[in-house]
Formats: C-alpha cells, structure tokens, sequence
C-alpha cells in the first residue's frame, strides 16, 4: 500500500491532551513539520494501551524545525509519528526544500 503522504508534505500534528498512553510527544503537538518518507505500517500503540484491537497504520518520520518546537536552535528534529496525529496542510506545492 502506498502511503498518502509523499515526502515533503507539510503537516501539522494533531494537539491532543488523551487521559492515558499516547505515542505524540507533548512537544510536537499542534507543531507543523514536513514528511521525510515512510516509516511502515505498525499498531497504534494508543489503542493497543486501552486494550482496543488496532489494525495497522502509516508511520511517518516528520522533520520539525528545533527553533519551532523549542525557541531555538539552528538544526531539525526527525519524529516518528502514526499518520493518526497528522494532518496535511496542503495538497499543492508540498515540497519543503529544507
């Protein structure tokens, strides 16, 4: 299966606050970054968590810019993220040259 996010895709994260186990990290959240390439398709580890069968779903490693994400700094940031935290934020010119 192809994945729907190409490289360069800008996304933003989901800013999700779940009670219990969550594989966003906290400093992401509502961030916007770019998709480098796929990463898979494994279980949602949420779901797994709340005992709930997951089937598997895209992963993507997605670059964040550390300035964006912490206030500084000069270099990028790779997460591994399930395409359930992501939405895309454009269909057209979606590639980030960075």
């Amino acid at each position: 299966m192809a994945d729907r996010l190409p490289p360069g895709t800008r996304v933003r994260t989901r800013s999700l606050d779940p009670p219990g186990h969550t594989r966003l990290p906290g400093y992401v959240r509502g961030a916007v970054g770019a998709v480098v390439e796929g990463a898979g398709r494994h279980p949602l580890p949420d779901d797994r968590a709340r005992g709930r069968a997951s089937q598997p779903r895209a992963v993507y490693h997605v670059r964040f810019a550390a300035a964006d994400l912490f206030g500084s700094g000069d270099h990028d940031i790779t997460v591994e993220l399930w395409e359930d935290y992501l939405e895309p934020l454009s269909t057209e010119g979606t590639h980030d040259e960075r």
